[in-house]
């Protein structure tokens, strides 16, 4: 085939798919946005009660930290991929199917809740003991000690890391694409991988690492920011 050809060829694909690819990319910023969010909010709640209910935590428990921290370690080492198939039941039964994007939101959440959570347990650890001490023999609550001396101490780590989980999320929404999640990971599949196209693969992977560059930056400015303080 021609240059010229070739050339010609590549624009009317692109003509063609330029509508998909927009697509793609909205359907990837929502299913990494909304599952953000709720793995965010859910493994925050979940990586502070580890942290608390440990020895020496504020809200000390053992079996409570025993049941919490099996948890994590059940569901964090499984494969997101055979994850998604295996809670199909409960994408089923929350979403009504188990394919497509809202499905595969649910596995998503699921998955990055347990890894959100540990990586909140592990900054929260690193926060100096002396400062939590004080804030006891004060007389603060547990309540207050947790939102006035536990958070803002661990607020610069604990953006890093929801920076690096968005990066993981941005991940999960490409393997998606194996469950017809649409996305970017669905479109590589689909329009490059699948059609024998090295362009729309390697445009695709550009765009992903666009998103995740930008995400990076800006949680490394905002990190900053609040440790400079």
């Amino acid at each position: 085939m021609s240059n010229t050809n070739t050339v010609v060829l590549a624009q009317m694909n692109w003509d063609r798919l330029g509508t998909f690819f927009e697509k793609a990319i909205w359907d990837t910023l929502y299913m990494v946005s909304v599952t953000l969010l709720l793995a965010g909010v859910l493994g925050l709640v979940l990586g502070m009660l580890l942290y608390t209910t440990r020895a020496g935590g504020v809200l000390q428990n053992k079996p409570i930290y025993w049941v919490l921290n099996f948890l994590v370690n059940f569901f964090r080492p499984i494969p997101f991929i055979i994850l998604l198939t295996a809670i199909g039941p409960l994408s089923d039964a929350l979403v009504g199917t188990r394919i497509g994007t809202e499905a595969a939101i649910v596995g998503m959440v699921v998955a990055a809740t347990f890894g959100v959570a540990r990586i909140v347990e592990q900054n929260l650890v690193s926060i100096d003991p002396g400062v939590v001490e004080a804030a006891k023999a004060m007389g603060a609550s547990p309540l207050r000690i947790i939102t006035t001396v536990i958070i803002p101490e661990a607020l610069g780590p604990l953006i890093l890391g929801f920076t690096f989980a968005f990066i993981a999320i941005v991940d999960m929404s490409a393997m998606a694409g194996y469950i017809g999640a649409g996305g970017l990971g669905d479109f590589a599949i689909v329009y490059g991988y699948r059609a024998f196209n090295d362009e729309v693969t390697w445009i695709t992977v550009l765009v992903i690492i666009v998103i995740v560059q930008f995400a990076q930056l800006l949680g490394n400015w905002a990190a900053s920011k609040v440790m400079r303080r």
